[in-house]
């Protein structure tokens, strides 16, 4: 290719890069090395395990994916889902202190709101996730924010006593939420 043809094509794919980024997530961040902030959405996932094992994919402000476990302070697997979700993305890692959602998702199955013709059964509220200081690691060392999560649980029990104790079929939770992040 010409020179100039290449310069003008490289021009014109940066330029469109920069439109293209400039709406998607509203960000500020500087290059002298400080601190990036704006809105992330995050979602978690389980599907047909009550175990520590999730998925996460965060987007926005930050683009990462990867697996989140629950874990205890001390880092050790967390089976109640009671303290923390760490979230072990491509670019480093962080934690949410998910002890509001444990304390609601166990107030919610209190109320199971099962349809007993199918032994099926839903939840869904709505809690504050926020990151727990000093977890960040990577790109994301330093990380301090929150997300407004919405929490949804839907699942076919096995019958006959569908009231959301006993064995499930199929299992789906899911955390879904956006926040502010700086990092």
């Amino acid at each position: 290719m010409k020179p100039k043809l290449v310069a003008s094509v490289l021009a014109a794919a940066l330029a469109a890069g920069g439109i293209a980024t400039a709406g998607c997530a509203s960000a500020e961040s500087t290059t002298d090395g400080a601190a990036i902030r704006g809105t992330s959405n995050i979602m978690l996932y389980s599907i047909n395990s009550d175990g520590p094992d999730f998925r996460a994919i965060v987007t926005g402000v930050i683009g990462d994916y990867g697996p989140a476990v629950t874990v205890l302070p001390d880092g050790k697997v967390d089976p109640e889902h009671s303290s923390d979700m760490e979230l072990n993305l491509h670019h480093g890692s962080f934690r949410l202190n998910i002890a509001a959602i444990a304390k609601d998702v166990t107030s919610a199955y209190r109320h199971w709101p099962v349809n007993k013709a199918t032994c099926s059964g839903s939840i869904s509220f709505t809690a504050k996730a926020p990151v727990v200081a000093g977890s960040g690691t990577g790109a994301y060392a330093g990380i301090t924010g929150s997300y407004t999560t919405t929490v949804t649980v839907d699942e076919v029990d096995v019958k006959p006593v569908c009231n959301g104790t006993s064995p499930f079929i199929s299992q789906v939770i899911l955390i879904n939420g956006t926040g502010t992040v700086s990092y």
